[in-house]
């Protein structure tokens, strides 16, 4: 097994011989809505995170013209694009979420799917970045989150060892934290393979982490075993 690096996020360090580095996932499950974007924050606090993560989009990019015309009833309106939209947190909202982690002394930072998302992260001084599995073959995103020069971690759901490794060129092992990941939702006990982190402790010296789509924390306690 190769020697660990050790990776710091805020004043947080992560890797063999710290405490476990716990991150609550917000995404987009605040539904669009502030104040329960808040209520999640808080509940991170109250079970005593060391972060929590939303996901960033920028939908014009991200989403093609047809798929965001098609026919979907939400609650902001008849097509996918209204939802696409409706659930998307702008520059006022994230001024808010910024202020009240601070207030309530947690990190935070988020998923950014497009180029242009990792630009108005960067505008927050995020203290790090966060690749979802569904973007690891986006060369054009890797390698701009590389040019923050903030740690970088990255999520492997649905990817081969060739594209992992690939990924990890461009980013470079120096500031990344690699994630094994089910990408299937809810993830079931026997689609999990957490044995693969310990492949990936062996193929690569930064930190290993696991993210996890299951109900429940059993998952989540054998993964930091």
């Amino acid at each position: 097994m190769n020697k660990r690096r050790i990776v710091k996020i805020g004043n947080k360090k992560i890797g063999d011989g710290f405490p476990t580095f716990i991150i609550a996932e917000i995404g987009i499950n605040h539904n669009g809505d502030l104040k329960l974007a808040k209520k999640l924050i808080d509940m991170a606090v109250e079970n005593d995170c060391d972060a929590v993560k939303l996901q960033k989009r920028t939908v014009d990019i991200v989403y093609s013209k047809e798929d965001l015309e098609k026919p979907r009833e939400n609650p902001f309106g008849n097509t996918n694009g209204d939802l696409k939209r409706g659930l998307e947190f702008g520059r006022k909202e994230y001024q808010q979420i910024d202020k009240y982690c601070k207030r309530k002394k947690i990190i935070w930072f988020a998923s950014a799917w497009d180029e242009d998302s990792v630009d108005f992260l960067e505008g927050f001084k995020i203290p790090c970045h966060k690749v979802a599995s569904a973007c690891l073959t986006d060369d054009g995103l890797l390698k701009k989150l590389h040019s923050t020069g903030k740690p970088v971690i990255m999520s492997t759901g649905m990817s081969t060892p060739p594209q992992i490794k690939h990924a990890v060129d461009i980013l470079g092992e120096k500031n990344l934290i690699l994630m094994q990941c089910t990408a299937t939702y809810p993830s079931q006990l026997s689609d999990l393979n957490l044995n693969i982190i310990k492949w990936l402790q062996k193929e690569y010296s930064c930190p290993i982490g696991y993210s996890g789509h299951e109900t429940g924390i059993v998952e989540s306690v054998m993964a930091v075993g």
